[in-house]
Formats: structure tokens, C-alpha cells, sequence
């Protein structure tokens, strides 16, 4: 029997709102969830899906995060550092691809020097049309108006949890040093950077309260990119081993790490922040390999990462296992990506992609509502 209208969650987007629509399973009542979401994407950011060249250069990391198949004490793991010409090619390949623009990932590795960072974005800005976005974790300012000088034109850096108490029991302190990426965030906004974070979705106690506020802040900081995907649990982590039920939040309030409430929140974050780049992220395509990237798209997303890391490397940057497109070439992986695209009736996008500046503050005068 369908919901009466009154019964439906409203799109004012208050703590209260989003709430309720995360928690939301009713088919019938998600379809108008999934209809605002499109037509708020198609409005602010259009047809277009901008596909992002990813070249992972580095699986060296300095940090204990309890999440990360990179993290230092991880076991067994063949750790890896891309050359300057190493990462050149695969810009080059990517920009033989069409794409326009790489993002540079790596875990927190001081081997990914101040100059040595500065001397690759300079190349890469020389050689290549490419935008360049650098994903490299908490560093020092020095570091971060070093490599915006050079030329890096965004930052992504995940907050992964708004909540306090749960960020620090998963994210240790490196030693005699604070962690504090929301204010990292706004440093690098004020440096000139386009700036990007995100969070995962069902992390071992994350609260339906906690996620809400997770949306809520993304509108806060009015972020330029925002990277939503599951928490897919390693078996080299602590909240992937056999003892990760301890860090659960209680049944009912324990947000869970599916395909569901991934797009619920993909779509409720186009909905808060209507012209933010938002991907489809490989993590959803690796929970559903037949429709997670569709999926994400249609419910507000308009950005896929394909992976350009040579395959030889990409095996080894192992932040959880099992990850989707693994082994397809750069080559086969565009070919695939374009056709699903355009069967979805959307088009690729050219060019470098960068955010539609309408930012939009005040709620009460955005178009999200009925």
C-alpha cells in the first residue's frame, strides 16, 4: 500500500531529515529520494560524467589507521614508490585516454618529498592540458603551498567520521602531532586548492546520528569534491579481523556498510551540496560489480576514477581486498566506463572538470525543495 505523502521524509535537509531518509527502506518512498537527486545533479552539474585519471604512487604509509590495508604494521604487503617518469607516463596515457585530470594517491609517505612532489606537478602542468589533484594525506603546510605553487589545482583529503570520539579511536595520532583534517580542509581552501573529502559509510561504530552529520558538515565546509563509498573491512586491520565486532555501535544504531545506504547518502550529499564533483567510487562498483557505478550515478553522482596505475603496482595498493577492475588495462577500463556511461543516456565529459561555482549556503533558498 503506498505511503501516505504526509508520512514521507521532507528535502529540507535538517539533521532530523536526513536522518529519516537514511534510514528510509521503503522502495516506494526512495524512488522520490532517487528522482530529486537526478534532477538536482541534472540542474546543477548536467549530463556530464567527468572521468579522473588515478595513479596510486605510493603504498608506503607512516600511519596506524584501524581501516587502511596500507597502514604501517600491516603484514605481507609489497610496498611500492612510482618513479617521476612512472607517474609522467601514466599522465601521458591518461590524457591519450581523453581524461582531464589525475588524481596522485598515496598513503602518508614522507619518501613523497616536499620537492620531489613540487618537481611532478610542475611536469605534469608543463607537459600535460591535465588538472591535478594530490591525495597524499596530512601534510605539513610548508608541504601543501609547495605543491599548490607548482600548480596542483585540488586536494582530497577523506575525514572518513564527523564524530569525534570514533575518528580518533580509528585514526591514532602520529606521535606529538594533532590530527585535524577539517583543519587542514580550510588551510588548503584559503591556499587556493579546490578541496575534497568524504567519508565511509558503515564504519565499525558509526551511528545513523553521526552519518547525518557527516552530510551536514560536507555543506558546511562547501566542499568541492566529496568521495562516499562502504566500508569494505581488511583482513590486515583491526576492524577487518576476527575481532571487529568490539568497535560495533549497538544494533540499532549501527549504520551498515551496503549498497543501500551508500546511495542513500550519495544522494542526500547532492542534494546538500548540489554542484560539489561527487563520484561513483570504485569501493560501490566493488560491492555491486554489475550496477554500483550506474547505481551511484543515478542516484547524484558525476565523476568515475579509472584507474591509469600500472598493473604491476596496482595489485599492491591494497587498501581493502578484492577491489573492482583489479586487472583491466587503462584501455579497457575507458572503453568499458564510456559505453555504461552513454547507455545510462549521459556523456563524457572533456576537460578539466572543476566545480561549478554556485555555491549554495542557505538551504531555505536552494532548489532541493517540492
Amino acid at each position: 500500500m503506498p505511503v501516505k505523502p504526509e508520512t514521507r521524509p521532507s528535502f529540507c535537509l535538517d539533521h532530523a531529515c536526513v536522518r529519516a531518509w537514511l534510514t528510509e527502506r521503503d522502495p516506494a518512498v526512495l524512488e522520490d529520494l532517487w528522482a530529486e537527486a537526478d534532477r538536482v545533479r541534472q540542474a546543477h552539474v548536467g549530463d556530464a560524467v567527468h572521468l579522473r585519471g588515478l595513479i596510486e604512487v605510493s603504498s608506503h604509509c607512516i600511519r596506524h589507521c584501524l581501516y587502511c590495508g596500507l597502514r604501517a604494521p600491516s603484514e605481507g604487503l609489497e610496498r611500492y614508490r612510482m618513479t617521476a617518469d612512472e607517474i609522467l607516463a601514466c599522465a601521458q596515457e591518461a590524457v591519450a585516454l581523453g581524461y582531464g585530470s589525475v588524481v596522485l594517491q598515496g598513503g602518508e609517505d614522507p619518501g613523497l618529498t616536499r620537492d620531489g612532489v613540487a618537481d611532478i606537478v610542475r611536469a605534469l602542468k608543463r607537459d600535460t592540458p591535465l588538472a591535478v589533484t594530490l591525495s597524499l594525506g596530512e601534510r605539513d603546510d610548508e608541504d601543501l603551498l609547495a605543491w599548490r605553487k607548482a600548480g596542483a589545482d585540488r586536494y582530497l583529503l577523506r575525514f572518513e567520521t564527523s564524530d569525534p570520539i570514533l575518528y580518533r579511536r580509528i585514526h591514532p595520532n602520529r606521535s606529538g602531532v594533532l590530527s585535524d583534517r577539517f583543519a587542514q580542509l580550510r588551510r588548503m581552501r584559503r591556499m587556493g586548492y579546490e578541496i575534497g573529502s568524504g567519508v565511509m559509510v558503515g564504519i565499525p561504530g558509526q551511528t545513523w546520528d553521526a552519518l547525518a552529520d557527516d552530510i551536514l558538515r560536507f555543506r558546511e565546509l562547501d566542499l568541492d569534491m566529496i568521495g562516499i563509498g562502504p566500508f569494505l573491512p581488511s583482513p590486515r586491520t583491526p576492524l577487518g579481523d576476527s575481532h571487529a565486532d568490539a568497535f560495533l555501535a549497538e544494533p540499532e544504531d549501527q549504520v551498515p556498510n551496503d549498497e543501500l545506504t551508500t546511495l542513500k547518502a550519495v544522494a542526500l550529499t547532492r542534494l546538500a551540496c548540489p554542484d560539489a564533483n561527487i563520484p561513483s567510487t570504485t569501493a560501490l562498483a566493488t560491492l555491486d560489480r554489475e550496477r554500483g557505478r550506474e547505481l551511484g550515478l543515478m542516484r547524484g553522482a558525476n565523476v568515475v576514477m579509472p584507474n591509469v596505475t600500472p598493473l604491476r603496482y596496482r595489485i599492491h595498493y591494497e587498501i581493502y581486498p578484492g577491489k573492482a577492475c583489479l586487472n583491466e588495462t587503462a584501455v579497457a577500463c575507458q572503453g568499458c566506463l564510456a559505453g555504461r556511461i552513454q547507455a545510462l543516456g549521459r556523456t563524457v565529459g572533456t576537460g578539466p572538470g572543476g566545480r561549478n561555482q554556485t555555491h549554495c549556503k542557505d538551504l531555505t533558498s536552494c532548489d532541493f525543495h517540492h
